[in-house]
């Protein structure tokens, strides 16, 4: 069943937002987190488990929110970025990058992004 979605595009899949799995030390369990609903998370013995949990909660809450007539967060998968975002830095973290751009002969915003990608 197809619902609305932020931004207009339509979608009824819960298994398309972003999904994270990590291990607990503190619950001593898997948690299952989703990227474009923060507050919500799965405990569960096992990876599988706590993804298929995430999943559900996921689901569930698509479908309150679509019944109440609220916004569903776009999923990230289905985003369009531009490529461009500004960021402000000190003045003298962009003169060290500047000088480290213009040894390795480079534009600031080519060593920038070479360095986000080593991330």
């Amino acid at each position: 069943m197809a619902r609305k979605v932020a931004g207009g595009k339509v979608t009824g899949k819960s298994d398309r937002y972003t999904y994270r799995i990590t291990w607990s030390e503190e619950d001593n369990e898997y948690v299952g987190l989703c990227a474009e609903f923060p507050s919500l998370s799965w405990l569960a013995d096992t990876q599988a488990g706590a993804l298929q949990g995430i999943n559900d909660v996921v689901s569930e809450v698509i479908s309150d929110m679509a019944s109440n007539g609220e916004a569903i967060p776009e999923p990230l998968s289905l985003r369009q970025y531009s490529g461009n975002f500004t960021v402000r830095i000190p003045p003298d973290i962009h003169r060290k990058l500047a000088i480290q751009a213009a040894e390795n002969d480079v534009s600031v915003n080519r060593l920038i992004s070479a360095k986000l990608a080593a991330l």
